[in-house]
């Protein structure tokens, strides 16, 4: 008779990809960083506190919403836990009071781990500035939560007016779809408060020099399109590509466009070059006005202001080099590449919210929510 192949008491798991996933990141050690540096303290019973951030970690990529769902997603999936490295899973509860352990110096320990976790492995720490510009696209995406987490305040919220809770800011480098910073906010804060620190941020995970910092391109949204911040980061050195903050400067820099343009994209969109000089600006800039009809018949303004020369909107937007000669493509190229931030940061905030449940998942204590955040 031949032998059967059957092998007993083999775990199912509706997350294969992830326990394929987990046992390649024990393999690599990637987690190493997190268990040398993370020192949360609290007493062990059964679990460490360390494996307890783990459960969490796995709870999330199972697509939990919240960390509740550790008792029911995780707990119940032994083929996961031990791909990871767990024997067993610690209870919802024991988790929650682990993050809630959680204190500044934790926050802070677990931002150097992940440095050095994404030094060693990301590819937006190797890209090649002498070859191509660097990007990296930098926002601010509302977290509501309830009036009594810390620092929850009044702040904007997408659709939700009148609704309290923090701000997430996020660096991204965006050709690689990596988050290079997190960092939790007040609800009050805006992108003109947010970007600094943002910036300076990921500047220290990338160790940038000067010479890498003339090689990279912040693109903005209006939050942080303010005349002190756009001047701060062109004194640092970075290319800028960012929408102006000044609704009315905006529309008064509008109306110096001698030539409209249409925009075949966008039916009623026109876009044209500012006429009027940009003085009060640290460095050399560009800036193209974009105009559309509101209902009433008015136009409405914006404007981008750019370092870019036409050469690299042109590259940036993938068309022919030739494409350089055609003074409407290259007017209609900047406002494309500024349009293309929608496919970066933005939908890394949308990812989250949507696949992970991450705005779903708020603490009270801030540098608990930090803990999660950083994840």
């Amino acid at each position: 008779m031949a032998e059967s192949t059957t092998v007993p008491n083999v775990a199912s798991t509706p997350c294969a990809p992830l326990v394929a996933l987990g046992l390649y990141l024990r393999q690599i050690e990637f987690l190493k960083p997190i268990r040398d540096q993370v020192h949360i303290a609290q007493k062990t019973v059964r679990h460490a506190p360390i494996d307890k951030l783990l459960d969490a970690f796995m709870t999330i990529l199972a697509g939990a919403h919240g960390l509740g769902e550790a008792n029911t997603r995780l707990r119940s999936d032994r083929a996961l836990q031990e791909a990871f490295g767990r024997n067993a899973c610690a209870d919802q509860s024991t988790i929650q009071a682990t993050l809630n352990a959680a204190t500044d110096t934790n926050v802070v320990q677990l931002t150097a781990a992940l440095t050095t976790i994404y030094r060693q492995h990301s590819q937006g720490f190797r890209h090649p500035y002498q070859r191509r510009l660097q990007l990296r696209d930098v926002d601010l995406s509302g977290m509501p939560c309830g009036p009594k987490a810390a620092r929850a305040t009044k702040g904007y919220f997408a659709n939700q007016r009148h609704r309290r809770g923090r701000q997430l800011g996020r660096v991204v480098a965006s050709y690689y779809g990596e988050v290079v910073v997190d960092q939790v906010f007040a609800g009050t804060t805006g992108l003109t408060t947010a970007l600094r620190p943002l910036v300076t941020a990921a500047a220290q995970v990338l160790e940038l020099d000067a010479y890498r910092r003339s090689q990279t391109i912040l693109r903005i949204d209006a939050g942080g399109g303010s005349l002190d911040e756009l001047n701060w980061a062109l004194s640092e050195g970075y290319h800028i590509h960012a929408k102006d903050y000044a609704r009315q400067r905006a529309r008064t820099l509008g109306q110096s466009v001698t030539e409209w343009i249409g925009d075949p994209a966008i039916p009623g969109r026109q876009v044209g070059w500012v006429t009027t000089p940009a003085g009060e600006y640290v460095r050399a800039v560009r800036r193209v006005a974009v105009r559309w009809q509101q209902p009433n018949g008015q136009w409405e303004y914006a404007v981008v202001v750019s370092t870019l020369a036409a050469r690299d909107v042109i590259s940036l937007t993938e068309q022919p080099r030739e494409t350089v000669l055609n003074h409407a493509a290259v007017t209609l190229a900047y406002i494309r590449f500024y349009d293309h931030r929608g496919g970066a940061a933005e939908t890394a905030f949308k990812d989250d919210k949507q696949g992970l449940g991450l705005t779903k998942r708020s603490k009270k204590r801030f540098a608990a929510q930090q803990m999660v955040v950083l994840r």
